[in-house]
């Protein structure tokens, strides 16, 4: 809905309720026409139930006025004596038409001084538990948010079981574009695991002014662009449209913003011609090619607390050099050998259990891919046990690789993969770029998805909204995500840009950290280094949890005393 029908919708929504309760306005003392005049209605009828007339700023908030409406309608209701059990319920199923129901034609009375405690002790429940949702909501929506680690891709910056408190201010927060939508979940009603909003109607995207502006080597929550999930966890089994504010939650490190040359060589980033160079604590990691030389594999993954890692297998040569064979490997199964002596072939590829059998394969005692930091890497290069240790750098195309769609074979036009790739780029508000048929791939879900233009191409022409374009003037700023798990996580090497009003918050501190957390309940275990670390900053992470204990001690010993005092204080007055 654009915001003229918004305005259309709003000034309709005045002239019913005016209609609705102009006679309710009279018995409380005030002309039948306030009941028209939006906004100002809104506060004469707070004044009118004696209630806090900021209730009405409330009132704008999307899903948070989802719960101040039926307060409102049931406080009307009271104070004109309608306060039954019956009443209370048919203003809220109604929607608030039982008001002017009553208006009509029920007898009324007006309480100016009514009691405004509740009746009975479940209104009064009631009432703190929509106090304490609209508080809630607010402060989830517009302030703090928490947020959950769910996959390794940023290990070691950000571990699976980490939970965070993610600020919606710092970058500016976003107004929900479902306002019909159950407060403080996402997409998903727990449980019953089904959609947890209407996408009809939606408000207009806008973001309240931020405190600071996304920089490189942030660490970002957003919503992940190229959502194919029912909900997170679950794979789609169609496309699913979801309005921006419900697409899935995602978490990465910002490696290029608006204006960036953005390339990847053998791996490491640059911006600009320039290496990037990350913060100390961002703890990068690759797939290394290892070997032993008699060790045990499970003892040194073990020793080395390597988390990421599977086998190499082998192959009699006999079997591997049949050629008609090889290519069959590894076109369908990417099978990729590394390394053979007389009798066997190092292999690795995707391998399900019955290729295993079909080709008798062995698990390499000696080989085992890992996902090491750099100072992993470093220790192992020095460890007696270890033959070689050689980070692994893809040089041929990858399929699926960003423009390239995931269909079964990589691109022609390039030979990108996730270590090789670029330059592109980031698109800039307000910058303009000249388009061709080289370069519309990069742009094209920029031009037609996020900024809702006609996109047609015909030949070497290229229409947009039927004119034919030579150049793009970009409406927002977009931003590259990448995990630092480099070698295993799904980002904007695969599915391109961020739009700026993607952008969730800004993840702050780590308040809990649960080791095993997909592992059952029996096996999990806190990592209390981890508790109340900052996400961001220079150095090396820090724990403040025992600065937290100290000021909980200090508050409640604080409270005993000045409680202890007040008693004494009563005690000596009697």
């Amino acid at each position: 809905m654009e915001i003229s029908g918004w305005l259309i919708f709003i000034l309709l929504v005045q002239v019913i309720h005016g209609i609705g309760t102009w006679k309710l306005y009279v018995k409380g003392g005030r002309k039948a026409w306030e009941a028209f005049i939006p906004v100002y209605n809104g506060i004469v009828l707070m004044q009118i139930i004696n209630r806090p007339k900021w209730w009405i700023l409330l009132l704008f908030i999307p899903v948070i006025n989802l719960f101040l409406f039926p307060i409102i309608w049931i406080e009307t209701l009271r104070t004109f004596g309608k306060k039954s059990t019956v009443d209370m319920v048919l203003g809220v199923v109604t929607l608030g038409f039982y008001i002017a129901y009553v208006n009509y034609t029920k007898e009324t009375t007006y309480h100016a001084n009514r009691d405004l405690t509740a009746p009975n002790k479940t209104m009064d429940t009631l009432g703190s538990l929509s106090f304490a949702i609209v508080v809630a909501t607010l402060v989830h929506t517009y302030f703090i948010q928490p947020y959950t680690i769910p996959t390794s891709s940023l290990e070691k910056s950000l571990l699976v079981g980490d939970f965070l408190f993610v600020s919606k201010f710092h970058y500016g927060a976003r107004t929900p574009m479902t306002p019909i939508a159950a407060p403080m979940v996402h997409d998903t009603l727990p449980v019953v695991k089904v959609k947890s909003y209407t996408a009809k109607p939606s408000l207009p995207y806008f973001r309240f002014p931020a405190l600071q502006k996304i920089e490189r080597n942030d660490i970002v929550v957003f919503n992940w662009p190229a959502d194919t999930l029912f909900h997170m966890y679950k794979a789609a089994d169609k496309r699913y449209d979801k309005p921006i504010d419900k697409k899935t939650n995602y978490v990465k490190r910002c490696t290029a913003i608006p204006g960036d040359n953005f390339e990847i060589r053998d791996g490491i980033i640059f911006i600009n011609g320039k290496e990037s160079i990350l913060p100390e604590r961002a703890k990068p990691q690759y797939f290394y090619l290892i070997k032993s030389k008699d060790a045990s594999i499970d003892n040194l993954k073990e020793f080395y607390q390597i988390s990421e890692g599977y086998p190499l297998f082998e192959i009699k040569n006999e079997i591997w050099d049949k050629p008609e064979l090889k290519n069959e490997l590894i076109s369908q199964y990417a099978f990729e050998e590394i390394s053979r002596d007389t009798l066997t072939t190092a292999i690795t590829g995707q391998i399900d259990q019955e290729i295993y059998n079909k080709l008798g394969l062995m698990i390499s005692p000696n080989y085992f891919y890992g996902n090491l930091t750099f100072e992993k890497f470093e220790k192992l290069k020095s460890d007696s046990r270890i033959s070689f240790v050689k980070r692994q750098i893809s040089k041929e195309a990858e399929d699926g690789i960003f423009t390239d769609i995931l269909d079964g074979k990589p691109s022609s036009k390039n030979s990108w993969n996730k270590d090789n790739m670029g330059p592109i780029y980031i698109p800039e508000a307000g910058k303009t770029v000249a388009l061709n048929k080289e370069n519309l791939p990069l742009y094209k879900k920029v031009i037609g998805e996020y900024e809702g233009n006609d996109l047609k191409v015909n030949g070497d022409e290229i229409r947009i909204n039927g004119q034919i374009a030579t150049s793009f003037t970009f409406k927002q700023d977009y931003y590259w995500m990448m995990g630092d798990n480099r070698h295993n996580s799904l980002d904007s090497r695969y599915w391109g840009f961020v739009p700026a009003d993607h952008i969730v918050g800004k993840p702050i501190f780590i308040w809990m950290s649960i080791d095993g957390i997909n592992d059952g309940l029996k096996n999990w275990s806190i990592r209390w280094d981890r508790l109340f670390t900052t996400v961001s900053g220079d150095g090396q992470p820090k724990s403040y949890f025992q600065y937290f204990l100290i000021a909980l001690a200090a508050y409640f010993a604080f409270d005993y005393f000045r409680k202890k005092k007040k008693k004494k204080k009563e005690e000596n007055n009697v």
